[in-house]
């Protein structure tokens, strides 16, 4: 009899405990980890935690079945960033080190790769807002939703921490990329392409003229 007793308190421990901390996470989502207490407090420049502080954790859940006791962590799913065919994604980052005065966007390095390793990115001065590369047609990536947000034609990626973001995002409904001073149309790719025939022949020779700003 004690047995049996001993028996049933596992499985309801089991059931308490280690079912609801196992997570699913699909063949294109990440985990987003929060970690609910802990000794060690977030800075206040930093929206995520690299060193086990309470809050939202630097490290996302990959892929497959994983693993965070309930009590202590919740675990959010948030889709891979998807940048469809004929359009660009614009990367923002809401961490890192602050922009030098006068620079409209930030300073890219071979090292962030396309933004999926939150840890180079940290380590090797990354800074906070539109980065200078974008995500081309068909990108599919996982990136940390609170670290950066995606701009695309028709889907914002990411969770934004910025106030005013949020206040627009809840008296609108959702984001969209005029939240970001973004029209769609400049975020289609760009066509260099023949013109339409003129005097019964095509105008194939075409340049693109770039103007930096």
């Amino acid at each position: 009899m004690v047995l049996l007793y001993v028996f049933l308190v596992i499985v309801a421990a089991a059931a308490v405990i280690v079912i609801p901390s196992i997570r699913v996470i699909g063949p294109t989502q990440v985990g987003l980890v929060m970690k609910r207490v802990s000794v060690r407090k977030l800075s206040e420049d930093s929206p995520v935690a690299f060193a086990g502080e309470a809050g939202y954790q630097a490290e996302l859940l990959m892929p497959g079945v994983r693993w965070k006791f309930w009590g202590l962590y919740r675990v959010d799913k948030y889709p891979w960033v998807q940048v469809p065919a004929g359009e660009i994604g614009v990367v923002i980052s809401q961490l890192g080190q602050p922009l030098p005065i006068g620079a409209k966007s930030a300073v890219y390095k071979a090292e962030f790769e396309n933004f999926t390793d939150l840890g180079a990115f940290m380590e090797h001065g990354g800074q906070k807002g539109v980065q200078r590369p974008v995500l081309p047609p068909g990108t599919l990536i996982p990136i940390h939703p609170v670290a950066f947000l995606v701009v695309t034609k028709n889907k914002i990626y990411g969770l934004p921490i910025s106030q005013d973001i949020k206040e627009a995002a809840r008296l609108s409904g959702e984001l969209s990329c005029a939240h970001f001073g973004l029209e769609p149309e400049q975020l289609n790719v760009v066509r260099i392409q023949p013109r339409a025939r003129e005097i019964g022949r095509d105008i194939v020779d075409m340049v693109g003229i770039v103007t930096v700003y």
